[in-house]
């Protein structure tokens, strides 16, 4: 479950975002001011800021900058409609995208997945080779070696495995795995995901029916067992 902090001195805004992320599944933490702000970055980690400009105490652009001297967490700033000159100084002081207020909340919770999917798809290919248990992973070749055979997936399942395999333990729903592999959502329709992962199954497991690796956490959705 990815956290998220959001940074808002308007009260009625804050909690209605705290609201609407929450049923988003994100685990979310609030703070009113600019000093709240790095309070809490000094004590936590998030997987996303959301950060108004307008701030008392420290305004959005200093905390940003602030940020940016200890973390490279995704950053969205939140501006006023018109105010041009703060978007552009905000992507000067290192965030990441920037929403204009008002704003649906529907393009929020569009942006937050964006920015999200960027870090996760970033992570996926940062290390050129991986090495763990009984694989081999060549990410700028994009080969697969279990066992000492190499493997033969299609770019999908090659996403798939490197995603789990580089987050060992951690599970995620079939919606994140939509979302994160696909770009986009299949209208719920998880039975893509399913597929997958039994052909991956087939693939890379000795006993497809009884997987060492690739684990199902039944009622919550799939990960890779670390060995």
């Amino acid at each position: 479950m990815e956290k998220l902090l959001i940074v808002d001195d308007e009260q009625i805004l804050l909690k209605g975002l705290k609201f609407s992320l929450e049923q988003e599944k994100y685990k979310v933490e609030t703070a009113i001011d600019g000093e709240d702000a790095i309070n809490k970055m000094s004590s936590n980690e998030y997987d996303l800021i959301i950060l108004d400009v307008m701030l008392p105490k420290m305004d959005g652009i200093e905390v940003c900058r602030k940020i940016r001297e200890t973390s490279n967490v995704p950053i969205i700033m939140l501006t006023a409609k018109g105010d041009d000159d703060s978007k552009i100084d905000g992507l000067e002081a290192g965030a990441d995208d920037y929403l204009t207020k008002p704003f649906n909340i529907l393009e929020l919770k569009a942006r937050v997945k964006a920015v999200l999917r960027r870090v996760h798809v970033d992570e996926i290919h940062k290390t050129p080779e991986i090495i763990t248990d009984d694989f081999v992973i060549n990410t700028l070749g994009r080969k697969v070696t279990v066992r000492g055979e190499e493997i033969n997936l299609t770019a999908k399942e090659f996403d798939l495995l490197l995603l789990l395999i580089i987050n060992k333990n951690k599970v995620f729903s079939r919606e994140e795995l939509l979302e994160i592999i696909w770009g986009y959502e299949y209208f719920g329709d998880v039975r893509t995901v399913d597929v997958h992962v039994r052909r991956l199954r087939e693939k890379v497991e000795s006993d497809s029916s009884n997987p060492e690796y690739i684990v199902t956490k039944w009622g919550v959705g799939y990960y890779f067992r670390e060995q």
